[in-house]
């Protein structure tokens, strides 16, 4: 990783750059269409009185560009906190500097020092780079699970019995 470049956590006033990562995200990802929040909200969920996760960005050329975004969970078969890397993403233009991996690495650091059992995180099965760059740095890509996820009214209606 070059010298210039800066990672760190994230910090109120990141909040607008950071959010225009997360478009960008969407974009490569082809889900713009589900991008629905505000960086007010994201500032929100991050630094207030009790954040809901965390982010670590990386400074290059006066401006943000890579941001990883985690929480933490918990493991019940390892009895041990985890942490869950929610989105890692670097623009296009500052890949292939080791720009990822360095921040994967910092990540990493904070499940080391929160005493946690594991790191996971998903990876879309189209995005051959990114599960090659995974297993590049020791991740097991767990081929016998699968994500569920319930949203918005199916949410609500799932809460109201």
């Amino acid at each position: 990783m070059a010298a210039s470049l800066v990672i760190r956590p994230a910090c109120a006033g990141d909040e607008h750059e950071l959010f225009g990562l997360i478009q960008a995200l969407a974009e490569y990802e082809h889900l713009s269409h589900e991008v629905s929040g505000s960086a007010e909200q994201l500032a929100s969920h991050l630094f207030g009185a009790q954040p809901a996760a965390a982010a670590l960005v990386v400074e290059a050329d006066e401006r943000l560009v890579a941001f990883a975004l985690f929480f933490g969970n918990y493991s019940t078969f390892l009895t041990q906190p985890g942490l869950y890397l929610e989105d890692i993403f670097v623009l296009p233009d500052y890949r292939r500097r080791g720009i990822g991996k360095a921040l994967l690495r910092e990540v990493a650091r904070v499940a080391h020092q929160r005493h946690c059992g594991r790191l996971e995180w998903s990876v879309l099965d189209w995005n051959a780079s990114a599960i090659a760059f995974y297993e590049s740095v020791g991740a097991n890509v767990l081929p016998d699970w699968r994500i569920c996820r319930v949203t918005g009214a199916d949410l609500s209606a799932l809460a109201a019995g």
